[in-house]
């Protein structure tokens, strides 16, 4: 049978593709990102498991097509507006991160008995965490806007330009080791070239980058072809100068980081980047030997537990320092708890300037792969976590907040409570205002917070579902609790805020009523089921004002056919 399959390199693809979204379907069901899934296929398919991959070098091109193009799309997000935007607080909490998981790890690497190249490499390793992961689930769990979700995409973007400087070094490294006793000249060399680079892409983006792009745009899938020919030509040039195709790919995206498609270059390279990194992990499972990991299995879960435990313990101890209430600083940690694709093809580099041994490479894929996992139940239970162990979470948090944003008068006397300061809660607040009832707001993005208050609307910072914050609500003269929250599934499920708000709604003894938004009939029922007094259909509210319009502007003849 594996030698059918591997009878060409099209069949050969073609059954990796077939493993791969059947691996994928069941990453699906046990709610697994993507590169996990891609990391088992790279497994199963190597030559500890099915032994299918033996078109090498064509995989292998498949592999370094998928690594520019990931750099590429890293490096279209460093734009310079973005950085001085992330603020100093990103900054501090990134740069304090990255510093403190590298020493601690490197002592680790030491402990357990690496040599001190192969801790050093391994400790900073562990430092990136995965930007596509923690996007995704931030995503799915609508906390993108909230603070703890900032500032994580902050620190993220931190880890990211450490990416850069590391590879950067390690490229630096690579001259001399190529070169021998030419050292001098060969780095003297690859630095004018690099600095001849950077020249160009300074001089493309003043002058280039923007009318390149909106003349392209004109065709977007000529847009789409071009950004992958620049990430390509740019990974090929680095190469070439010694660079390296990673700065190579890297610069190339910074090129266009600075344009108005970016977003959109980005949004239409992102199916490609997964599909071509699946060749990558295919290429690193096939390069090892699951038989001689069982040697790292002892280190691999002693750093596992390390980047599980601590990277969320460092967040939380500089967070806390910097003012931030240790809820924030928890559900930011947890963001940090895995390590990431740039941890693999950073440890990637080092086996192939011959600093480390192969082994080293599947000892932190199989890091990757525990913290991935488990991190991504971490980040989706969050809250749920925070609940259990915020009792000794205390030492983490100052007596004042000073960082977390003020609210207004949130201890006063209000007939309704709004939940969520989205488009629907500001709306009916506004109605509510205007006929004389007391509103006040509740939400954790900072964004809506200000919005609000700019509006004259009282408002109170923090997450609905926070049984101490509730709690603290001022619930006694008010009669309605609105929540205006949207939900983007059907019925109600076991991460659903509106369960939350119900329970923690009924235990707090409001003697009002509560209302919340349904998205269509079956949640109506499973909501009133629930305790909801008043169920909000914004889609049938909307369709029914929408008829009453529509027949109020125009006669229609009920006679015709």
């Amino acid at each position: 049978m594996v030698e059918l399959i591997t009878h060409s390199s099209f069949t050969e693809i073609a059954a990796l593709l077939v493993l791969a979204s059947a691996i994928g379907f069941i990453g699906i069901l046990l709610r697994q990102p993507l590169i996990v899934s891609f990391l088992a296929v790279g497994l199963i398919a190597g030559p500890s498991g099915l032994d299918i991959v033996h078109s090498e070098e064509k995989i292998r091109l498949l592999s370094e097509l998928g690594i520019a193009v990931l750099l590429f799309l890293v490096g279209i997000k460093l734009d310079v507006k973005l950085i001085r935007s992330i603020g100093g607080v990103s900054v501090l909490t990134g740069l304090g991160q990255v510093f403190f998981t590298a020493s601690l790890g490197y002592g680790i690497g030491l402990l357990i008995g690496l040599s001190p190249l192969t801790s050093l490499y391994v400790a900073v390793a562990l430092t990136f965490s995965s930007t596509i992961i923690i996007v995704k689930l931030l995503s799915d769990k609508r906390e993108i806007d909230a603070l703890h979700g900032q500032i994580a995409l902050g620190f993220l973007i931190v880890q990211d330009l450490v990416v850069v400087l590391a590879m950067i070094v390690l490229a630096t490294i690579g001259i001399g080791a190529e070169h021998g006793g030419e050292q001098g000249n060969s780095i003297a060399q690859v630095a004018l070239s690099g600095v001849g680079l950077l020249l160009f892409v300074v001089v493309f983006v003043r002058y280039i980058a923007t009318p390149l792009t909106e003349f392209l745009a004109r065709a977007p899938e000529l847009l789409v072809i071009y950004a992958i020919a620049q990430a390509t030509l740019f990974a090929a040039v680095g190469e070439i100068i010694g660079l390296g195709m990673e700065v190579g790919g890297l610069l190339a995206g910074v090129a266009l980081a600075s344009t108005h498609y970016r977003e959109s270059i980005a949004a239409r390279l992102a199916p490609l980047r997964d599909f071509l990194l699946l060749f990558f992990f295919i290429a690193l499972g096939a390069s090892l030997d699951l038989s001689l990991l069982s040697y790292h299995v002892p280190g691999a879960l002693v750093f596992s537990v390390f980047v599980l435990l601590g990277n969320p313990l460092i967040v939380m101890v500089i967070m806390g320092t910097m003012g931030y209430r240790k809820r924030t600083g928890f559900l930011a940690g947890l963001t940090v708890a895995q390590i990431s694709e740039f941890s693999l093809i950073f440890v990637a580099m080092g086996v192939s300037l011959g600093h480390l041994q192969q082994d080293v490479l599947g000892l932190v894929t199989l890091v990757s792969i525990v913290t991935i996992a488990m991190s991504t139940y971490m980040i989706t239970y969050s809250h749920q976590l925070y609940a259990l162990f915020e009792p000794v979470l205390g030492v983490f948090e100052r007596k004042s907040a000073t960082r977390e944003p003020e609210a207004t008068d949130p201890h006063g006397r209000y007939d309704v409570i709004i939940f969520g300061l989205g488009r629907l809660g500001t709306g009916i607040a506004m109605r509510l205002r205007d006929k004389g009832v007391r509103v006040l707001g509740l939400d954790f993005n900072p964004a809506a917070i200000k919005y609000w208050q700019s509006l004259g609307l009282p408002t109170a910072y923090g997450d609905v579902t926070d049984a101490e914050l509730i709690a603290e609500l001022p619930l006694l003269h008010a009669s309605w609790v609105v929540s205006a929250i949207p939900q983007y599934h059907s019925g109600l499920t076991v991460g659903d805020t509106r369960k939350t708000i119900i329970q923690l709604i009924h235990a707090s003894h409001f003697t009002g009523k509560l209302a919340t938004v349904s998205q269509n009939r079956r949640e109506t029922e499973e909501l009133k089921a629930a305790g909801v007094d008043l169920v909000l259909e914004p889609f049938e509210d909307a369709a029914e004002r929408a008829a009453e319009l529509l027949v109020e502007g125009a006669s229609f003849d009920s006679t015709r056919a």
